[in-house]
């Protein structure tokens, strides 16, 4: 799995001029399921996002994790991180997961998520969102979990 973190001070997703999520200081994450993935990448993944430690301590430096600072969290599908973009014009997705595999992936990401982390925030998979935020920093991350 692949994610594009960053650490927003305010963050939504909205879907047909609904609004789906909204989070305040906090992770906003796009996320990629590849073709091997399983729950076990997704478990570390999610780990991952709320250990990573990119929030300003005292001192300003990063020193402090999104359950340090108990921040939100907004996970949005995002399969075209795991686009190879290497030759050509045109990304190729060969190496994504098959849509269905996908949204069970993130679903299972969803579930376990609402369990270790409740209130998180979530976009719906496969649909067309519009997400909006205010990166602080800016401070962007990619992490990647393998199989």
């Amino acid at each position: 799995m692949i994610t594009v973190i960053q650490r927003v001070i305010t963050a939504t997703v909205t879907v047909d001029n609904q609004q789906l999520g909204a989070i305040n200081t906090g992770i906003m994450a796009l996320v990629a399921v590849e073709k091997d993935d399983t729950e076990k990448e997704a478990d570390r993944l999610l780990e991952r996002i709320l250990s990573y430690r990119i929030f300003p301590d005292e001192n300003g430096r990063m020193n402090l994790n999104l359950r340090t600072i108990n921040g939100g969290l907004l996970l949005i599908p995002q399969f075209t991180l795991a686009a190879d973009t290497n030759t050509g014009n045109r990304p190729s997705f060969t190496g994504a997961a098959a849509p269905e595999r996908g949204r069970q992936l993130f679903a299972y990401l969803h579930s376990t998520a609402d369990t270790v982390y409740p209130g998180t925030q979530y976009g719906q998979f496969g649909a067309d969102m519009q997400v909006a935020l205010i990166n602080d920093g800016p401070v962007t991350f990619t992490l990647r979990v393998s199989a």
